[in-house]
């Protein structure tokens, strides 16, 4: 899961896996795999590495 942040400010947490594309048109937009969609603050670098560092924690956890 990675916390990402509405426009109106809310954050909340979506679960990656479920992430089919990510946008910059030129707000950031995330599309599931089921199609929903959501506008968020992140960037689509930021929730590249978003998603990096939460697989990387979750193979590689920290001892």
């Amino acid at each position: 899961m990675i916390e990402v942040t509405k426009l109106n400010g809310t954050k909340f947490l979506i679960n990656s896996n479920l992430i089919g594309i990510v946008e910059e048109t030129p707000d950031t937009v995330l599309t599931l795999t089921d199609g929903k969609k959501y506008i968020v603050k992140e960037s689509r670098l930021e929730i590249k590495n978003l998603i990096k560092t939460t697989r990387q924690e979750y193979f590689h956890p920290r001892e």
